[in-house]
């Protein structure tokens, strides 16, 4: 379905819109969290764009770069479709609900519809043109296992995407292209286009969107499989130097007159991008892709639990050891432990009982250690007879196993 033709999730007042709190019959609406991120990059906003843009909140954060707001009632009624065409290059949206969004906007002499649109042809991932711009706009519609309000620092740190994706990167491309795929919206003989090099190693900036879209990491570890290591970014010097004078020159010009795009060009052009408007694939099938994230989630499935046992081995390993330590320890003196089973015994308070039942298990231990379990059952005998009446204490004593049979089916005596 084309981009013209989706309904945006937001309710679509054109950019002159306004806010509006309350439902029909006076309702307040209530949207729990949302938050709606807006940069200008290439260009700032000027007097005019920024009265615009408040007409459309009274509550936002508009400066010439930017504009922030968060919801908790009521909703934003501008349409960031729109805003993004004549306003904004880029835009992320989070709602607790679990909708997430991006839109980004290039120059079309920096990214070609056709490039575009070769990955992002879906309701998840799709592509279009905003007279000499092509945007693409992202969704993730995944409900959050955990949820924590804020996401004021997503964007920032996904940013840089852009201008990886200006300088002939397709990375983002494709990942936009998995994102489609994770959603369920492609067919299992659909091939998937060229797969670029370096998705083995994100940048940071890509890591960022890779979670900020909650992308399937078993999805895009199958994926890597089939990518060459990263490209070489920077022109060499010997390449600067071979380029005609008058090029040069007029590079310099650009670069004096401070072009938000040169850097973005140069890097395209020593990346050796192509259009990417035709249609080579890289050979595997969306249904193929999906096996193969299948046995990366069921290898690491494995690990995991490998490492779990593993874990939990050492920590009984470790416990044994430090059990040992403690009976070593109580050995010689176990008269002096008996001492305290007593004493324990005698505050008459049950919470002091477990202290004494404790200790008297680690006494049990340390005759069965010595193989000499007699001595220490006469001395329970002993306890336990001189004790009968305190049935909070043979309870205690019978769920420790200590002793046999009910306890003391009299009201308790202390």
């Amino acid at each position: 379905m084309s981009a013209e033709h989706r309904t945006f999730r937001h309710r679509a007042d054109g950019v002159y819109g306004h806010e509006e709190p309350l439902e029909k019959g006076g309702r307040r609406a209530v949207s729990e969290y949302q938050y709606y991120e807006f940069l200008a990059i290439d260009r700032p906003l000027d007097a005019r764009q920024q009265r615009d843009l408040r007409a459309l909140s009274t509550r936002a954060q508009i400066t010439s770069t930017r504009l922030v707001n968060t919801y908790h009632w009521g909703d934003f009624k501008g349409d960031p479709r729109l805003l993004m065409s004549g306003y904004f290059d880029a835009f992320l949206y989070h709602a607790n609900w679990g909708t997430r969004q991006l839109m980004f906007r290039l120059p079309t002499a920096l990214l070609g519809l056709a490039a575009a649109s070769r990955y992002c042809a879906s309701d998840s991932a799709c592509a279009w043109l905003a007279g000499d711009q092509v945007i693409i706009e992202l969704t993730s519609e995944k409900e959050d296992e955990y949820w924590e309000e804020g996401a004021e620092d997503s964007l920032s740190s996904i940013l840089p995407v852009r201008s990886e994706l200006a300088g002939g990167d397709r990375r983002l491309l494709y990942l936009a292209w998995l994102l489609s795929l994770d959603a369920g919206e492609l067919g299992e003989n659909e091939l998937e286009p060229a797969v670029p090099p370096g998705l083995a190693t994100l940048s940071p900036a890509l890591q960022s969107f890779v979670e900020f879209l909650r992308l399937d990491e078993d999805l895009l570890s199958a994926a890597a499989e089939a990518s060459k290591p990263p490209d070489r970014i920077e022109p060499s010097a010997a390449e600067l130097t071979r380029l005609p004078a008058e090029e040069k020159d007029a590079l310099l010009a650009r670069l004096a007159s401070g072009d938000p795009h040169l850097g973005m060009e140069l890097a395209r052009r020593f990346r050796g991008e192509r259009d990417g408007s035709g249609d080579e694939t890289g050979g595997r099938t969306a249904a193929e892709l999906q096996d193969a994230a299948r046995r990366h989630r069921e290898h690491r499935a494995r690990l995991a639990a490998q490492h779990q046992a593993q874990e939990q081995a050492r920590r009984e390993h470790a416990q044994a050891a430090a059990r040992e330590r403690d009976l070593a320890s109580l050995a010689p003196r176990q008269d002096q432990a008996w001492e305290q089973v007593y004493a324990a015994i005698g505050t008459r308070q049950p919470a002091r009982y477990d202290e004494a039942v404790e200790l008297l298990g680690d006494l049990r231990a340390v005759s069965e250690r010595e193989r000499c379990p007699e001595a220490f059952d006469r001395r329970l005998v002993e306890l336990r007879q001189q004790h009968s009446k305190k049935q909070s204490l043979l309870q205690r004593l019978e769920r420790a196993g200590l002793i046999d049979g009910p306890g003391n089916s009299r009201g308790e005596q202390r």
